[in-house]
């Protein structure tokens, strides 16, 4: 990589994959709508001279374009709000692959696991049948036909694919983020889904590792890679890890159905997240093993030492 523009580098993926191209050295623009928000970021680094800063809207190409013209290597991490998913979604990414196929980029889009519906193998590979049966798992594998699309001729796209993580930067962009800001910060929290079912989250900063590893490697382009997390874990173990580091033993209550249709009401967000329940209830894993066998060994921390550090950075900001 010669140089690397993060799209929505003030987010919870983008912030940790910025702080892993800063970390390597790689010239890094980091992008997002808000300046202050940005030079907070950039405070957070110690303002390092290889990173600088562009404000614009991911949503018009021109202002992308602009902001992305000494790059090679562009990170598409911004994303839209749960409720605006349908609507937003695509013409987001559509303004994204407009902006690098004008300059001829490479691109690293950051997806979830929705578009592979219900888990039809214990380990879900690559090759799994994209068959979401949501709303918003068809959104979904729409941006990844979008991506892979014909249209963006000068383009050379991957996808790569994360479980619900954690980390100091997730904050609400993940069903965990929220749970773990109101224990450090001694509040009651609310854990989304069955807090007895043992669950995949990958740790941010592992999640980074490996997105700018792949980034790097030219033979990865034009392909979807997962990245799994270290280990599965229920919720009852993450509270008990997250109380235990933060010293605070506030209630934590779980939402199921009716919980968030009732938060709903007043969360718009809330209601949006009960058709996606089932991943919960029927946890999908995903498989390291393209990733082992093409790039090498995988970042894993484990649970309860990403938790604690989670907790420990959420107190240290506030």
């Amino acid at each position: 990589m010669r140089k690397a523009m993060v799209v929505g580098a003030t987010g919870g993926t983008g912030a940790v994959i910025t702080a892993e191209l800063v970390k390597r050295g790689v010239p890094t623009i980091a992008f997002g709508r808000s300046r202050q928000k940005l030079e907070e970021l950039a405070e957070q680094m110690g303002r390092p001279s290889h990173l600088t800063l562009a404000v614009g809207d991911a949503f018009k190409p021109d202002d992308v374009a602009a902001a992305a013209k000494e790059a090679d290597v562009l990170f598409h991490c911004a994303n839209v709000p749960y409720h605006e998913m349908e609507s937003k979604l695509i013409p987001l990414g559509e303004s994204v692959m407009e902006a690098a196929n004008r300059l001829g980029l490479k691109v690293v889009a950051i997806d979830g696991i929705y578009p592979y519906g219900r888990r039809q193998m214990s380990r879900v590979t690559e090759d799994h049948p994209k068959q979401p049966h949501t709303k918003k798992g068809k959104v979904r594998l729409a941006f990844e036909q979008m991506i892979f699309s014909s249209r963006w001729n000068h383009v050379r796209p991957m996808i790569v694919r994360l479980p619900d993580y954690y980390g100091p930067t997730a904050n609400q962009a993940s069903y965990l983020g929220g749970t773990l800001e109101a224990i450090a910060a001694g509040k009651m929290a609310f854990f989304i889904g069955s807090m007895k079912i043992p669950r995949e989250y990958v740790y941010l900063p592992d999640a980074a590792i490996m997105v700018v590893e792949l980034a790097g490697h030219e033979e990865a382009y034009g392909q979807n890679w997962n990245i799994p997390g270290a280990d599965i874990i229920s919720g009852h173990e993450i509270v008990r890890i997250a109380q235990e580091a933060s010293g605070t033993k506030k209630p934590v209550i779980p939402l199921g159905r009716v919980g968030l249709s009732l938060l709903g009401l007043f969360v718009p967000v809330m209601k949006e997240v009960v058709e996606m329940l089932y991943l919960t209830e029927e946890p999908l894993r995903l498989s390291g093993a393209k990733y082992e066998r093409c790039i090498g060994k995988i970042p894993a921390t484990k649970p309860a030492d990403g938790i604690a550090a989670t907790i420990r950075a959420l107190q240290k900001r506030e």
